[in-house]
């Protein structure tokens, strides 16, 4: 930590002699959960668990006439594991941001280093900002910001021994591509992004080592619109998916969203949405028809629960998802309810009823920079979750947490 002080103190020596903006900015996440079926089935006589994380953040941010920068230093813990008495680095704070951006005039600039990605409604961008450790990425990013966005991406990831060109992890991807267009007009958003991304995977080895490396390749193509008029709201995504997966597999696959909002009063909304993601009959065996939604805020979309597409449910019989939304603020509180029904795409020995989830959740901002938010979820399984899910339909999914928000502002001018 001695060289991030060092860091903070130039930076805020620097920021005193300049005409250019400078932000200097926390946060302190601690977030208690409550767990009996999180993420998969509790099984019979399964106790119910208690934790504490946190996460901690530091953010610095500058702006000038030809360049900005952003750098965010964080440490992510669950309460207690980590001795009173530490006496080394494994557990030493981390980056999670550290970009610098050329602005080159005319709308066109250059992004470079280690930053997060949010596209759109975060379906295959986001960065899973509920997580604790959160989701950024290594790459270059040329950007056009004028009557529309352009934005093209490229990463190419190599591991610290640099021989062979071989990549042992831990991302998802060796190489990866990408470009991402946005229109605005008076009520109408159109956007489309495609998608190229490369995996590892080996073709030889020596004594277990690996000599030998190739990348598999999978396309993303597709389009998020969004349509605003008075007090109703339209929106939707339809992606395909072809390419290779990463075992070998030709891919097939796509992704469609419905939804819609429509605003009662100013402090009353509700919402109605369907998707569908396509997936793999179980006894489908040469090729993969499960759409993988990458590198988006999955914990968004498919019930707060997480039983779907967040480190699980990957190449398997896919989701339909109908919600049911309702926001209600009354004074600064804000009270949110959402109904989930989940069937399987692909078809199910026991049938494609999965279950339905019910979210309950608030946010109360206690004052300027402090904010509380709580929630309650539980999964009424059904039999087609057994299929697909290890544990028991008949035990009590449920979960819960509370969480702290505090966001000082140190300093900025």
């Amino acid at each position: 930590m001695k060289k991030y002080g060092i860091l903070l103190v130039f930076c805020l020596a620097l920021a005193g002699n300049l005409e250019a903006q400078f932000s200097l900015s926390g946060e302190f996440r601690p977030r208690t959960e409550y767990s009996h079926g999180y993420s998969t089935l509790a099984d019979v006589d399964q106790d119910a668990s208690l934790f504490t994380s946190q996460r901690t953040r530091l953010n610095l941010n500058y702006s000038g006439d030809k360049i900005t920068t952003k750098l965010v230093l964080q440490d992510v813990r669950t309460w207690g594991n980590q001795k009173q008495l530490v006496g080394n680095e494994d557990y030493a704070t981390s980056i999670h941001e550290a970009w610098a951006e050329a602005k080159l005039g005319s709308g066109f600039s250059l992004q470079m280093g280690r930053k997060e990605l949010v596209y759109d409604n975060h379906r295959i961008f986001g960065n899973v900002g509920w997580a604790q450790q959160a989701r950024s990425h290594d790459l270059l990013l040329a950007k056009y910001e004028a009557t529309f966005k352009l934005h093209f991406g490229l990463a190419y990831h190599q591991s610290g021994v640099r021989t062979n060109n071989i990549y042992y992890g831990p991302d998802a991807y060796k190489s990866m591509q990408f470009l991402w267009f946005n229109k605005i007009f008076d009520k109408l958003s159109i956007s489309f992004l495609a998608l190229n991304n490369g995996v590892p995977y080996t073709i030889n080895t020596d004594n277990g080592e690996i000599t030998e490396q190739g990348i598999r390749y999978s396309q993303t193509i597709g389009s998020y619109v969004t349509y605003k008029t008075g007090k109703l709201s339209l929106g939707g995504n339809l992606y395909y998916q072809t390419g290779t997966d990463p075992s070998g597999k030709d891919l097939g696959a796509y992704e469609v969203l419905l939804e819609s909002g429509f605003a009662l009063s100013s402090k009353t909304k509700l919402g109605l949405s369907y998707e569908i993601l396509s997936g793999t009959d179980p006894a489908e065996t040469t090729v993969n028809n499960s759409f993988a939604p990458l590198y988006g805020t999955n914990h968004k979309f498919n019930g707060h629960m997480d039983y779907f597409y967040v480190g699980n449910h990957m190449n398997s019989v896919g989701l339909q998802d109908i919600t049911f939304t309702v926001m209600q603020k009354i004074k600064s509180v804000s009270l949110n309810a959402h109904l989930h029904t989940f069937l399987s795409a692909a078809a199910l020995t026991n049938g494609n009823y999965l279950g339905t989830e019910i979210d309950l959740f608030m946010a109360y901002p206690v004052a300027e920079n402090i904010k509380i938010q709580l929630g309650y979820s539980q999964m009424f399984a059904g039999d087609g979750m057994a299929e697909i899910k290890s544990g028991s339909i008949d035990e009590i999914q449920n979960w819960a947490y509370l969480m702290f928000v505090f966001t000082p502002n140190y300093f900025a001018n």
